[in-house]
């Protein structure tokens, strides 16, 4: 029961405007004994007892008393919505909190369509326990016993004939209890399902679109929509199935009063007021009765919804800050792989990797699909740990540094490229918020970047669609480049950034790198040749290993597995500006 005490903890900061409801409710409940009451005595006092003179001042005593319990049953729903709406709002934000503290193996385990479940459809259910439920049961229960209580006080044998419906009514109640549970865990799980397809899909529009696939994903819809249906049509025939139940054990009450109490008038045992007092508690009794299915419905999709939200919640990442951290606010930037093996799901990616980097050295890094690149860079920003060896920033391990300051030192421009719903300018300076706008125009000039912003409708103010939505493919790698640089790291990562620019734009952008790379170190993942030719030193991975490395003159001369890759980007190049030129002396 952790997912309760969890929930508990957010709701005692508001215990004191509950508690204020919960004695309202109270009030508000003990007011509803007094109109029967009045009924009554209308009925023995004014109409059979002819004292006339009593009416008008039971009759106000009546409106009074209904406009007190409308004013109190007011203040009470205030007290409870307001409660609802913050512990919700609270709850809300120290989820997502936590989600912000995941890594990436969490991401890569949950699709974002059921994150997005937790955080909306989950919430609301918790948010109508606490604004609603919770009042409700409370009211129910009090009523129901002062009704009882009231009706003994009346006639202790009409009392004991109701309460014969009492052990029907709990065996029902548990029974849909039982049953109700896994069907609205179903719910949940389709409605996280459905959710997760529909994100996935309309953030893939473009996709959808290029290989007319829409009617394709219309059938796959369907079926995560038919699944969602019948998961919410069978949760509904359970409680279909028991809300009829409660209501036949209800109408008993009614019943057992009109044979019983007809009997007890008849036979002197009861005045026909008495009756009368009695039928006007009979809806206190009726109507917690009515109610109890429905409770049990509400209660149990919120006992649902929390227990989603924590088991979300609990999940610890793999990534934590160390237990003793070497604080360092500003890095050099050298770089040290000693012996690092990295494996995942019994897939090795890296095996024995070692090597070094000096502060303000440029790598390149280079090798074929699946050999280890971006990961290799993603255990120097510490995304995921090594499972054996070290990865050593300023001769310090990764695993002892502050996050925040190992993060923060470092510049990343992905392979795949995220752009927020923003402005260019607020892009750009995602990193560094507080930065000027001629650090965000210098950084856009570097990742030349600023020539296409200024044609842009707007500027540097131009807002920019979902994930970059109306940029091309090279326009938001210079974007994210800029991002990375105006960070002002001591050690900038550019995975693949310039696969979607032309040759000619990515000389210029080298250029403009090559003015700041003295200041920091620059890891460069890329596939030609051009983007890294100029490398201190480039590492060559193939299978998880590093098999080659020094400069590119060093790199040709071992004609190995980059030797091959040159020859193959370059040869064909070269033996054509060797005919044209022959060519060219012959016709002279």
């Amino acid at each position: 029961m952790g997912y309760i005490r969890w929930f508990l903890s957010f709701l005692k900061k508001y215990r004191v405007r509950m508690i204020v409801g919960l004695i309202l409710v109270f009030i508000t409940s003990l007011l509803v004994l007094i109109n029967p009451q009045i009924s009554g005595m209308i009925v023995d006092e004014v109409i059979e007892g002819q004292h006339y003179e009593k009416l008008g001042i039971l009759l106000l005593i009546m409106i009074g008393v209904t406009l007190v319990r409308s004013l109190l049953r007011f203040t009470f729903l205030m007290c409870f919505e307001s409660s609802s709406q913050g512990l919700v709002y609270d709850m809300r934000e120290e989820a997502y909190r936590k989600l912000m503290k995941e890594d990436f193996n969490f991401f890569n385990k949950n699709r974002t369509g059921d994150l997005m479940s937790r955080q909306t459809g989950d919430m609301d259910a918790v948010r109508h326990m606490v604004s609603h439920v919770i009042y409700f049961s409370f009211e129910n229960i009090l009523v129901f016993l002062m009704a009882l209580v009231m009706i003994f006080s009346v006639n202790v044998k009409m009392a004991l004939c109701m309460l014969i419906v009492l052990p029907f009514t709990l065996a029902v109640t548990l029974s849909q209890r039982r049953h109700i549970k896994p069907a609205f865990d179903r719910v949940r799980d389709c409605f996280s399902s459905l959710n997760a397809f529909a994100q996935e899909t309309i953030a893939g529009n473009r996709v959808v679109k290029a290989f007319a696939k829409e009617d394709y994903e219309l059938e796959k819809f369907d079926r995560e929509n038919d699944g969602y249906r019948d998961a919410q049509l069978n949760a509904a025939s359970i409680w279909m199935k028991y809300i009829p139940m409660f209501e036949v054990l209800s109408q008993c009450l009614t019943i057992i009063l009109m044979i019983m109490g007809g009997f007890m008038v008849i036979d002197g045992e009861m005045t026909i007021g008495n009756m009368v007092t009695v039928n006007g508690y009979l809806w206190m009794l009726n109507s917690p009765l009515r109610q109890a299915g429905w409770i049990i419905n509400d209660l149990q999709r919120f006992l649902t919804a929390i227990e989603k939200i924590y088991k979300v919640y609990t999940t610890e990442p793999d990534i934590k800050q160390p237990e003793h951290v070497v604080e360092k606010r500003k890095l050099k930037g050298s770089v040290t792989f000693d012996h690092v093996n990295y494996y995942t799901n019994d897939d090795t990616v890296l095996k024995d990797i070692s090597f070094h980097v000096e502060p303000g050295q440029t790598v390149g890094i280079i090798g074929a699909t699946g050999s280890g690149k971006s990961s290799l860079v993603n255990l120097i920003c510490r995304f995921y740990d090594v499972n054996q060896g070290r990865v050593l920033v300023d001769d310090i391990d990764v695993r002892n540094l502050n996050l925040q300051t190992l993060r923060g030192n470092i510049g990343i421009a992905m392979q795949d490229v995220f752009l927020f719903s923003d402005t260019i300018e607020g892009n750009i300076a995602y990193g560094n918020p507080d930065c000027t706008f001629e650090q965000v125009q210098a950084a856009a000039k570097i990742a030349n970047a600023d020539e296409f912003i200024r044609e842009m409708p707007e500027g540097y103010d131009t807002i920019i669609g979902e994930r970059g939505v109306g940029l091309s493919g090279g326009q938001k790698q210079r974007i994210s480049l800029a991002r990375a640089i105006l960070k002002d790291p001591s050690i900038i990562i550019l995975d693949d950034t310039t696969s979607a620019i032309d040759m000619e734009t990515e000389s210029m952008i080298q250029n403009e790198l090559k003015k700041i790379s003295d200041e920091r170190t620059v890891f460069i993942i890329a596939h030609r040749i051009s983007s890294i030719i100029h490398a201190d030193q480039i590492l060559v991975l193939d299978n998880g290993r590093l098999v080659e490395r020094g400069t590119h003159e060093q790199l040709l001369a071992k004609k190995g597995y980059y030797s091959t890759v040159f020859h193959h980007q370059y040869g064909e190049f070269d033996r054509f500006k060797k005919v044209r030129a022959e060519k060219g002396r012959g016709e002279a």
